[in-house]
């Protein structure tokens, strides 16, 4: 059996796909862009801002789902430029306070709505 959880406080998918749905006590969050959620619009005033839209994205996520940031077990940061990489895992980091999750970042060619990153997690659900 499987949950789908959805919140307004996060950006609606741009395709078949939910926000994020629970199953056997997983939580999977599809990837978070720098999407404003209240207006539609693309962050782009740079990375560190961007970033920052992602993580409260799935922060808004998560806290629809009943949990928050220490239920991570697993992320996955897309970007397309790896010269990003420390702004971004300094803004990633700043949502983290121990036992941090697994994680791998690549680079990649191009993301959804031309946006220089994205992040998708998996998260315990008791």
């Amino acid at each position: 059996m499987k949950t789908i959880i959805n919140t307004n406080n996060a950006p609606a998918p741009i395709g078949p796909y939910s926000q994020a749905v629970v199953a056997n006590g997983l939580l999977f969050v599809s990837g978070q862009i720098p999407s404003n959620p209240k207006t539609g619009e693309i962050i782009t005033t740079g990375i560190t801002d961007e970033a920052t839209m992602v993580m409260e994205n799935l922060k808004a996520i998560l806290t629809e789902a009943g949990v928050g940031f220490d239920s991570i077990i697993k992320t996955t940061i897309f970007l397309t430029d790896m010269q990003t990489f420390a702004q971004v895992n300094e803004v990633y980091g700043s949502y983290f306070t121990a036992d941090f999750p697994a994680r791998e970042t690549v680079q990649v060619s191009a993301l959804p709505k031309g946006v220089n990153v994205e992040i998708s997690v998996i998260a315990l659900k008791p």
